[in-house]
């Protein structure tokens, strides 16, 4: 068991019911036989500083309590300090999403999965993926990496205070269909291959979902040594309203606009500005000049808390 714990609180986080219960889930912290101290983010970006400060302060195990966002946040804090120095992540997923809870077999209650976290008596050293762009900017991402389509979801997304969760997703999904399908002409290349094609969407995959319930690379590990890349080729607004149900169901590999593979090394240039967002983080948005980004795996990067 961990000896000096820190919890860090996105208390936002589920449209801002994070709080409540996070408040409810105390007294199983207050169990803790350890130090443990509670850390709320006030600021975006607040729990990136909050985990490597955690981290350069000798915590042996740093648990992000939120979504998504918030485990990209601290997995990125915790990234930053050398690997000797890293401690474990744990996770309790009480966000919109919670798709890389989903991939490391966490349970959706936030009880159990705080109470599990603080035992971390099962660990896995996971992949992280590292893109860095033209501005040589560096960015680590441990589920998925979109750009185009699923990055303008994102965008969209994050306007819908009044839906939450999966429906929040899916509703954005069909604004971008109407109202953004502009395909670019990219330079894809990886380390077995190199092509160019239209692009409407492009996802890079550490884990086999996103978006709360789009099952884009079923097959996906985060602890295999290699990512899998999805792009979807220019279609109709029709073709995308029929992929939508395949990528739910992971399907959609069988239409012929589809291609997928696996990469450890994988560079893109675009005629059009990129737009990313990283474990549905937005990197780049409307009015971005972003052209070029490189993305590698590093494997074993990181030990997380498993379900």
């Amino acid at each position: 068991m961990p000896r000096k714990v820190k919890l860090i609180l996105n208390p936002m986080a589920d449209m801002g019911r994070a709080w409540k219960t996070a408040n409810d889930l105390r007294p199983i912290a207050q169990e803790f036989k350890g130090e443990l101290t509670w850390s709320g983010t006030v600021y975006p970006t607040h729990a990136i500083e909050l985990a490597r400060q955690a981290a350069e302060e000798g915590y042996d195990l740093v648990i992000a309590m939120g979504g998504d966002g918030t485990v990209h946040e601290v997995m990125n804090g915790l990234m930053q300090v050398p690997m000797e120095k890293r401690p474990i992540m744990g996770v309790v997923p009480i966000g919109s999403g919670n798709d890389f809870a989903y991939s490391m077999g966490i349970t959706q209650k936030s009880a159990h999965a705080l109470a599990h976290a603080l035992k971390a008596e099962t660990i896995q050293s996971i992949d992280i993926g590292q893109m860095i762009d033209e501005h040589n900017r560096k960015e680590y991402f441990d589920n998925t990496l979109g750009i185009g389509f699923d990055a303008v979801v994102t965008i969209r997304s994050h306007k819908l205070p009044i839906v939450k969760g999966f429906l929040m997703y899916l509703t954005a999904v069909i604004q971008t269909i109407l109202l953004n399908h502009n395909p670019a002409r990219m330079q894809i290349e990886t380390e077995n291959e190199k092509w160019e094609e239209s692009v409407i969407m492009l996802t890079l995959c550490n884990g086999p979902r996103e978006g709360g319930g789009f099952m884009l690379s079923p097959n996906s590990k985060n602890d295999d040594g290699k990512m899998e890349f999805l792009t979807v080729n220019k279609v109709s607004r029709g073709m995308m309203f029929r992929l939508v149900p395949e990528f739910m169901n992971g399907t959609h590999m069988r239409f012929k606009q589809i291609r997928m593979g696996e990469f450890k090394k994988f560079n893109i240039a675009s005629d059009l500005p990129l737009y990313i967002h990283a474990d549905g983080e937005i990197f780049t948005s409307f009015g971005s000049n972003l052209h070029k980004v490189s993305v590698e795996i590093l494997p074993q990067a990181l030990k997380v808390v498993h379900g």
